[in-house]
């Protein structure tokens, strides 16, 4: 498949023109970012979104390694002396990699099988006799194959060996494949039982310990449960076409089986012998070889639609409304061990914390209240953040109480916030370096507190996996987690943009064409040589050369600094023609 064609298959399965798939890739190929390209060259895409530029990117990587996969195993079986004309259309012309698999199947480098072993004794001969020819009868026919010296020692061997040798030719019929793949996607039942012994540890799963449900409709939450079931040794589970309580009784596969190579059942001698070949074939061959492929298909959809909610839950905790620059105070509650508590001004600096113990078993509310209350007083507390985690609602309302008992409160307001991941950060290094006097419970205070003032630049100091934003997340694919929720987070930071110069080296981390190095290099410029001035001066930062700064510099705002232009979201290319056209009006750049 040619760059075009991959060009054209793209643009058919998203719904748009060839030229804005070129563009696309052609951007992506020099490095471009898709917040960038979805951003600032809508132009040149035709508008493309970046939901429509993740799905292209993740396409156009799948169609490249396929690429790469058709090529080696052009070569392979080239070097093999066996590509023919016709077996390179076919490879030329599969669609997707499960069809370069089948096609592959019979060329590809494989241990020393059964199959071999009778060819190499010489019995290829008789299987093809006996396949080519059910009148002949198949004891008669191995009496001529008798080589003992090769361990054909009766007709039973020879009759096995002949077997073993249809088996394989069978089972690596790329066509025969296609057909029962798709069979059993359609028709076939996920049939799953308990693990006889394992109902009392199983409970959790008592639900599945006798379930039928056909594959094609299984949901993605019912498909991880019953996955999770059978990795704990609590279920087991398999593909049936027929009655999933009777193993013993025919499948319609083997009928296609015999009907793909035009076996039939007529009464003829070798009749019964190819029945039996074809019942092998489907039972110990293809059965276990398509039911592991369709599982693992069925995984794949699964993980697909829970990363997506994943995904879905991360955007809109990212983008939640921010409180605003208020002095907060952050709740990390806690019973046993107390409610630990961390003030930070108006900008996020720590500026106070404490421990208090107003939930049980100390219940010392007076006390609690007394410290808070001093507090708010001395730092002028307007918001306290409280961690939705173990004793939330007795702190609340606590919380709540004490604010209606104190007149002088009442313009305090109290708000719960989601603090998956605030343990995580606060054990992390970054944590370390940020606070290395605070003890690690003050720091999930301090994390708690900043999540409600900024979300977003709170958030991202957290790896997006730790945040906890869906079930079975540690149950699907890690890579392909990881990748898709980095990407709602640069998507996020991106869309909101990134004030220059208050930033934290994680936030800077996530804008277009910034990378850890980038941004600790421009932190630690901004701390030698002050505030930006102008997104110019960022070509002033050791590694920042034009190229990133076309990629980073519109989501990068600078706040009351030369140009006002540079606190929009307008990149520095266009501030010619900005300011043209706001002198043809007669009006200000700021206005």
């Amino acid at each position: 498949m040619s760059h075009d064609t991959i060009g054209l298959r793209l643009a058919d399965e998203l719904g748009i023109r060839p030229q804005q798939v070129a563009a696309t890739v052609a951007l992506l190929d020099e490095g471009a970012t898709v917040p960038f390209i979805a951003r600032y060259r809508k132009e040149i895409t035709g508008a493309l979104d970046d939901t429509q530029l993740r799905t292209l990117e993740e396409r156009l990587r799948y169609l490249r390694e396929m690429e790469d996969r058709r090529a080696a195993i052009l070569k392979s079986i080239e070097e093999q002396g066996k590509l023919t004309p016709q077996l390179q259309s076919e490879l030329l012309a599969a669609d997707s990699k499960t069809r370069l698999e089948d096609l592959y199947l019979p060329y590809k480098p494989k241990r020393r099988t059964k199959g071999q072993i009778a060819i190499e004794a010489g019995l290829e001969p008789l299987a093809d006799a006996l396949f080519n020819n059910p009148d002949l009868d198949p004891d008669t026919e191995a009496a001529k194959f008798l080589n003992a010296e090769q361990g054909v020692a009766d007709a039973k061997a020879a009759l096995d060996g002949a077997k073993y040798i249809l088996m394989e030719r069978f089972a690596e019929d790329a066509n025969l494949l296609a057909k029962l793949r798709h069979f059993m996607q359609q028709e076939a039942t996920l049939s799953v039982r308990v693990v006889p012994g394992q109902e009392g540890a199983g409970a959790k799963f008592a639900d599945y310990f006798q379930h039928d449900e056909a594959l094609k409709g299984v949901p993605s939450h019912r498909a991880l449960a019953i996955l999770r079931g059978r990795n704990e040794g609590i279920l087991s589970f398999s593909l049936v076409t027929g009655d999933p309580d009777d193993k013993l009784a025919s499948s319609p596969c083997e009928a296609m089986i015999a009907g793909h190579f035009g076996i039939e059942a007529k009464g003829r001698p070798g009749d019964r012998w190819l029945a039996e070949v074809v019942k092998w074939t489907w039972r110990i061959k293809l059965l276990t070889h398509l039911e592991t492929e369709l599982v693992g298909n069925l995984r794949e959809r699964a993980e697909a639609d829970a990363i997506k909610v994943f995904a879905d839950n991360l955007k809109d905790l990212l983008l939640a409304a921010p409180a605003g620059r208020k002095a907060t105070m952050g709740l990390d509650p806690g019973l046993r061990t107390g409610v630990k508590v961390a003030v930070v001004d108006n900008t996020g600096k720590v500026v106070d914390h404490a421990t208090i113990y107003p939930t049980p078993p100390q219940n010392r509310l007076a006390e609690s209240a007394a410290v808070l209350s001093a507090l708010i007083a001395k730092h002028n507390v307007e918001l306290i953040s409280i961690g939705n985690g173990t004793g939330s609602r007795e702190t609340d309302k606590f919380v709540g109480d004490m604010i209606k008992a104190q007149p002088a409160l009442k313009h305090v307001q109290k708000v719960m916030v989601n603090e998956a991941g605030a343990s995580v950060y606060s054990a992390s290094e970054l944590a370390a370096k940020e606070f290395p006097d605070l003890d690690v419970t003050i720091r999930g205070a301090v994390s708690i507190a900043r999540r409600l003032q900024d979300p977003l630049a709170e958030l991202v100091k957290i790896e997006p996996k730790s945040i906890g934003v869906g079930q079975y997340q540690h149950d699907v694919n890690q890579s392909q987690l990881a990748r898709t929720l980095d990407a709602v987070v640069e998507d996020c930071v991106n869309s909101v943009g990134v004030d220059l110069n208050t930033a934290s080296v994680p936030l800077l981390t996530r804008v277009s064409g910034l990378n850890p190095t980038l941004a600790s290099n421009i932190v630690a410029f901004r701390d030698a040589n002050g505030a930006f001035q102008s997104r110019k001066d960022l070509l002033k930062v050791p590694r920042l050369g034009d190229k990133t700064f076309e990629q980073a510099a519109g989501f990068l705002r600078i706040m009351n600094g030369k140009n006002p232009l540079d606190a929009s979201a307008v990149p520095p290319e266009p501030y010619a023609v900005v300011e043209k056209i706001a002198h043809q009006l007669s009006r200000d750049v700021a206005s």
